[in-house]
């Protein structure tokens, strides 16, 4: 039932999408150069021979595909793989990270006659969906063309298990058109099974395969020439509430480490003018990266407002905060910093990462923080005792390498899909 209302509405709400996406045309949040490609339009001719299909919504989860991505190529020589997100941002990470072979393009907005236009033209021999974006039309239309569908990687925080779980009947539909699900924990498998996957097991998380993060070694080195051996931390992925306190956590330890440089990196680039403004009125002497200025020896903040740059400043950094987790939001992935040899500090709302960020406590790689008191405390601590943060640092290495054997276990159980794909005449 909540299946066909979906259906007729994205029929008959024709009109109201195209405003929609009008909309966020003028807002900047579409493509305007490729935006055929959300009608359904393909922007490529398809390549010969086996296409495999990956679908993961934006940044955060097309990333953690690549070493996947890499994987299928190498094993399959014969095959092209297309990756289709639907934000601006992942789309050009994308096309400079893709390895030969490889290809991106939008994905169509869940309207049933876009969604039957991608399909007729790409006509891929496997969909991969990654996480927890679900579609209902692209999903079920995809299963309809006989296409085998399989999740990776996929996770149902707490928040969207109780919301499948008022429409029951939607998700265990949606659930079983995969061939098979491969959840990221336990938990996300146990989820998956409640809400109607026959088929669910946990191979380990794909994040934990995903390559390091790409650096400009100039930037880097002109960087570390113009900070020296001024002692330094890094807040990353901050969302609002946050930069507040991080400022506050400053102003505590600069009695105590009078040369700190503190670096704030805000999950949106567009708000870093207004943390400048904010924490500019509030004392602080602030600097802003999208603007050239440089770093002094009077600058107690550094604003890295920009894009593509967090490589960058986990290489710079050993001390790094994770965003979002001192307010109610579930976190950022801590794997990339961990994986770029720095010590970890988070708040207590990691709910998206909850099994990586218990194993990372457990391990002794992180150290979970509630208030801006504890904040401050752990970072003097960490600044104040390298071998405490260097041992952190040993163990977060030793905790990712422990669980990157997940690429080739994910591959291996995809292969006979595959590999019927390519004996097809």
């Amino acid at each position: 039932m909540m299946l066909s209302l979906y259906r007729a509405a994205t029929i008959l709400g024709g009109p109201l999408i195209l405003m929609y996406l009008k909309q966020r045309k003028a807002n900047g949040k579409e493509d305007l150069t490729r935006f055929s490609e959300r009608l359904g339009l393909a922007g490529a001719e398809r390549p010969a021979g086996v296409l495999i299909w990956l679908h993961a919504a934006s940044v955060g989860e097309s990333l953690s595909m690549l070493s996947l991505i890499q994987k299928l190529l190498k094993d399959h020589q014969n095959c092209h793989l297309m990756v289709t997100t639907g934000t601006i941002t992942s789309a050009r990470l994308m096309n400079e990270r893709l390895p030969l072979r490889a290809f991106h393009q939008y994905i169509p907005v869940d309207r049933p006659s876009y969604v039957r236009r991608f399909l007729k033209h790409w006509r891929p021999d496997i969909a991969l969906w990654a996480e927890s974006e679900f579609w209902p039309n692209i999903i079920t239309q995809t299963r309809a063309c006989n296409i085998p569908m399989v999740l990776v990687n996929g996770r149902i925080s707490p928040k969207s298990f109780a919301v499948w779980k008022r429409i029951p009947g939607l998700i265990r539909t949606l659930l079983q058109c995969f061939t098979f699900c491969l959840g990221q924990s336990d938990n996300d498998v146990e989820r998956l099974e409640k809400l109607g996957c026959s088929k669910a097991e946990n191979l380990g998380n794909l994040k934990f395969s995903a390559p390091a993060l790409p650096v400009e070694e100039h930037d880097l080195n002109v960087l570390k020439i113009t900070i020296g051996d001024r002692p330094l931390w890094l807040a990353v992925s901050t969302h609002s509430g946050e930069e507040e306190i991080i400022a506050g956590v400053h102003k505590k330890l600069k009695h105590k480490h009078p040369a700190l440089l503190t670096i704030i990196i805000p999950r949106h680039p567009k708000r870093g003018e207004d943390i400048w403004h904010s924490l500019e009125a509030d004392g602080s002497k602030c600097v802003l990266r999208s603007k050239g200025d440089p770093v002094t020896s009077h600058t107690d903040i550094y604003i890295a407002n920009t894009l593509g740059e967090l490589g960058l400043f986990f290489r710079l950094a050993e001390i790094v905060f994770m965003g979002k987790s001192l307010v109610p939001l579930g976190g950022q992935n801590p794997l990339e910093a961990l994986c770029l040899d720095c010590a970890v500090l988070h708040g207590p709302h990691m709910m998206n990462f909850q099994w990586i960020t218990e194993q990372m406590i457990e391990c002794g790689c992180s150290l979970q923080i509630n208030d801006e008191v504890d904040l401050a405390k752990n970072v003097s601590l960490l600044l104040s005792d390298p071998s405490t943060r260097r041992n952190m640092i040993r163990q977060g290495r030793a905790f990712v390498v422990s669980q990157s054997q997940v690429v080739d276990l994910v591959a291996k159980k995809i292969k006979p899909i595959l590999d019927m794909a390519n004996a097809a005449p």
